[in-house]
């Protein structure tokens, strides 16, 4: 009766039935070597201390209005104040083309319009995105088309917004059979503590050790209040060499 009940409640949750509550969804994937570090598609996470200028841009001119690819993508970060942000762009193909907001996190974006009809074949875009800081500087993040366009970034982090405390519901990890990983779930409270000394001091959730194949978990009840603003999400290395790992993990969020 209580797993039902407790199903019932996290599908209201979902359908936006229950007031200030909210169910997030974290995927990423990306190859980790034998030093660790965040599990995304170029194994790295930017937190600056302050929102910074970004822009983003393809490696193809097609990624434009009347090119036949990508149109427009939607980006979801928090602000300067720690709250969530959603901005939708048009890109300009190899012209970067300015997010409206300065960011100070970012945590998913995805291709939102697109004037290729996709297909197991054709992808919604024709190049290679990228998410970097105003005037060509670092790259963010990237969206890839190998070997597949994505369509969506892999980023297996997330930051909780001000004002709200995350409760870690399951997690998955998957990585190459051939090889053992390391798998680490980090948090970074008071986030938004940018003097020293930091009393956002970084700390292990949970780890799991010489992981070969697939490891999952589902609570029974939610893990760990962690209260926003807050950097969660997984490092990991491997035994040896170079693996592919992806990692899953779904918050409730609820409102303070």
């Amino acid at each position: 009766m209580a797993y039902i009940e407790s199903t019932e409640f996290y599908l209201n949750v979902a359908k936006g039935l229950v007031p200030g509550h909210s169910l997030v969804h974290k995927f990423g994937a990306g190859a980790v070597t034998t030093t660790l570090a965040p599990v995304s598609n170029l194994t790295k996470y930017e937190t600056p201390t302050t929102a910074q200028a970004l822009e983003v841009v393809s490696d193809s001119a097609s990624d434009a209005v009347g090119g036949g690819g990508a149109t427009k993508v939607t980006i979801l970060g928090l602000d300067s104040s720690w709250n969530e942000v959603e901005q939708t762009i048009t890109l300009t193909g190899t012209t970067p083309a300015a997010l409206t907001t300065n960011l100070i996190r970012l945590y998913r974006w995805y291709v939102s319009e697109s004037e290729a009809y996709a297909t197991a074949t054709t992808g919604s875009h024709v190049g290679n995105l990228t998410i970097q800081l105003s005037g060509g500087g670092t790259t963010w993040d990237t969206m890839t088309i190998t070997p597949f366009a994505t369509g969506q970034s892999q980023i297996g982090a997330y930051t909780i917004p001000t004002g709200y405390t995350g409760y870690l519901l399951a997690k998955t990890v998957f990585t190459d059979s051939s090889k053992t990983a390391d798998v680490y779930f980090f948090q970074r409270p008071n986030a938004d503590d940018v003097a020293t000394p930091y009393s956002g001091a970084m700390r292990l959730v949970e780890r799991e050790v010489g992981v070969s194949g697939g490891f999952k978990a589902d609570f029974i009840s939610p893990k760990s209040g962690i209260v926003g603003p807050a950097d969660v999400g997984f490092m990991a290395n491997v035994s040896s060499g170079t693996a592919e790992i992806s990692v899953e993990f779904e918050l409730l969020l609820v409102q303070n």
